[in-house]
């Protein structure tokens, strides 16, 4: 946010802000107003791509967290099911001596 009485200056770049003194009675220029105006509109659509970009990383994290609890319940059914051959084997073998 700017401090009362400073304007973005367009010429400086970035958001540095320069005091509007009494040098320019008017206030703010016409120039200055609009490359305020389109510094606002580009960081209007930076915030909209973003907000796009996070919904859709949102989704895909979802997605991929339901596919993470599948594996890890087929693996926990795999290794049961390897203990159970693994247990079987060995009765089978104690029951051979």
């Amino acid at each position: 946010m700017l401090a009362r009485g400073h304007a973005v200056d367009p010429r400086v770049g970035g958001l540095y802000s320069r005091a509007m003194g009494t040098a320019d009675p008017q206030g703010i220029s016409e120039q200055d107003l609009h490359a305020l105006e389109v510094r606002v509109e580009e960081l209007i659509r930076a915030c909209q791509h973003l907000k796009n970009e996070n919904r859709s990383l949102r989704a895909r994290e979802e997605t991929l967290l339901a596919e993470r609890a599948g594996l890890i319940e087929k693996n926990e059914s795999a290794r049961d099911r390897v203990e159970a051959m693994i247990n079987r084997l060995k009765s089978l073998e104690a029951s051979a001596q």
